[in-house]
């Protein structure tokens, strides 16, 4: 009987699972002059912990050049974060920076940056099949190493390199561009964006990892098996998750549960190791260190420590039946029940699993955390199309859970409780020399136009723009402007000078060109009152010059 029902609940973890996704999946949109796919093979090897060689990571990429002079010499590179089975190709990378009907890399393409995006795809190397959105964070950053290497020699001019890493991506920036400075490898990169990732550990709701791990396991589905494996047991999920249930199971039991081990804690020989060799390696020194993060920065909650998730009896077809409750991790001090299966056939119980959790004493429960958020729908793949997971999602009473807590995402280190306002600055140190954090929770690395306006600043101040303001060629006569924008040009100046306007959002109102002005330019400039940005272009470079419209 025990075997027949098995087989039905093997419908729960087959097919719904092999969609998983921990961000939500990016419109696709037109994407202007593109060109090909390249493969790319790290000339640096990685042995992995559980590993008994080192071998040599691969990727893949596509050059976006700008929009301005079709040349590469302003690289932004842009990362893959986790994505298992390589799900989010490179189009849906580019895509993932939409906001607002724009999009981030657009943007900065029309300002003449030009846009590189890394991808991790599944390969086969020596022997060895490894799925490269999944893979050790440390061989992802060799590949990156590599990229850097190709795109510093290939580049026109002198410009240094931007690295945005989206969610894992900014671990693997950081890991390649602080493992350069400490191999005497010149990165020519001024600055890295970490964008919502998770410096000190990311979250998977224990509760769900247990119910999944134990379809998988107890159906004896080898697809089913392969999930759990790609998925939460993957390398990149055994280094980063804060808490894996692979440190809470009995010895010589692959889905039971250790009574004597209910507090938080990480897949054993993974996440600690990883943890203590990314502190050790520490951040980049050469480069300047920002940070956009999803979470709330006035310690807004993801639901309620400890909070009931889900409590339904599903359908399984056949006579068979299962009640499925589960819970967030709790408060400090108390023990909840966080999964609890129970099956039956014809209403005979068949079997049951339960699995309970505790919190530190320092922090309640992970999973209601501030963070940027993901959720257990989207974990589930959102059903594709099996009746039973839909059922199961749709009686969802809480959804959402905190993905990347906003005290791992700013990497704060004298801070354990998951709940803390950050206070950089004053009693929390962060190694980010600026930030943006929402006042309310996001969802994990969505861009939205305060974000967006955040990284634009960061970029047109350290690729080009602080440089070349230095120099004074350009000023303004007067800021703010009033009814007319006047620029004073060099003397003796013979060149063609375009000038183009953007609104704060990055969005461009105008572009004008004049051949060899002379003296001063003035612009009638009809704009509301607020801040704006003029870049001036001609022979010799651009430079940027923030002004203020004060009607």
């Amino acid at each position: 009987m025990k075997f027949h029902y098995l087989l039905l609940c093997s419908l729960i973890s087959l097919n719904a699972l092999s969609q998983s996704y921990f961000q939500k999946k990016p419109t696709p949109t037109h994407i202007a002059n593109r060109s090909v796919v390249t493969p790319i093979v790290a000339t640096i090897g990685y042995q992995g912990y559980d590993e008994s060689q080192a071998y040599f990571g691969e990727g893949e990429y596509e050059i976006f050049l700008d929009l301005v002079d079709g040349t590469l010499d302003k690289p932004i590179i842009v990362l893959d974060g986790f994505d298992p089975g390589d799900s989010r190709d490179i189009t849906g990378l580019y895509n993932s920076l939409n906001f607002d009907g724009q999009n981030l890399a657009d943007i900065v393409r029309n300002e003449g940056f030009d846009i590189v995006v890394l991808n991790a795809p599944t390969y086969i190397t020596d022997g060895k099949t490894i799925d490269g959105g999944a893979d050790y964070i440390q061989r992802n950053a060799m590949v990156l190493i590599e990229l850097i290497d190709l795109l510093n020699a290939q580049k026109v001019g002198n410009e240094e390199l931007v690295v945005l890493g989206p969610s894992m991506g900014g671990l693997i920036a950081r890991y390649a561009l602080a493992y350069m400075e400490q191999n005497s490898l010149d990165a020519e990169t001024r600055l890295y964006i970490s964008f919502d990732s998770p410096h000190r550990g990311a979250n998977i709701p224990i509760s769900l990892q247990y119910l999944i791990n134990y379809l998988a396991q107890q159906t004896g589905d080898a697809d089913a098996q392969a999930i759990v494996d790609t998925v939460l047991n993957s390398p990149a999920a055994k280094e980063m998750l804060y808490d894996h249930l692979l440190g809470h199971l009995q010895a010589g039991s692959d889905y039971l549960q250790d009574p004597t081990k209910l507090l938080p804690i990480g897949a054993p020989n993974f996440r600690d190791a990883f943890q203590s060799e990314l502190d050790a390696l520490g951040f980049p020194q050469n480069v300047r260190n920002v940070t956009m993060v999803n979470g709330s920065g006035q310690g807004t909650a993801t639901g309620m420590a400890g909070m009931q998730v889900v409590d339904t009896t599903l359908d399984l077809g056949g006579g068979a039946t299962a009640d499925v409750l589960l819970h967030f991790t709790p408060e400090a001090g108390i023990t909840n029940n966080v999964t609890d299966f129970q099956s039956f056939f014809f209403g005979i119980p068949v079997d049951t699993f339960l699995a309970d959790a505790q919190a530190f004493g320092f922090t309640d429960g992970i999973d209601s955390a501030p963070g940027g958020t993901s959720n257990i729908s989207n974990a589930l793949g959102d059903g594709s199309g099996n009746p039973v997971i839909a059922d199961f999602i749709a009686a969802l009473d809480q959804d959402e859970f905190s993905f990347i807590p906003v005290i791992s995402a700013l990497a704060i280190e004298n801070e354990d409780d998951w709940y803390a306002v950050p206070d950089i600055g004053g009693t929390h140190t962060s190694p980010f020399v600026n930030s943006y954090i929402p006042s309310t929770n996001e969802s994990h690395v969505m861009v939205t136009a305060a974000s967006a306006q955040f990284a634009l600043n960061e970029i047109r101040q350290t690729l080009g723009i602080e440089d070349h303001t230095s120099l004074k060629r350009y000023t303004l006569v007067q800021n703010p402007i009033g009814d007319y924008l006047q620029l004073q040009v060099p003397q003796d100046l013979q060149s063609t000078v375009t000038l183009t306007a953007y609104a704060i959002t990055g969005v461009r109102l105008f572009e004008k060109t004049f051949r060899n002005p002379s003296g001063t330019i003035t612009l009638d400039l009809p704009l509301v009152t607020g801040s704006y940005l003029l870049t001036v272009s001609d022979a010799v470079g651009s430079e940027t010059l923030r002004f203020i419209v004060n009607n």
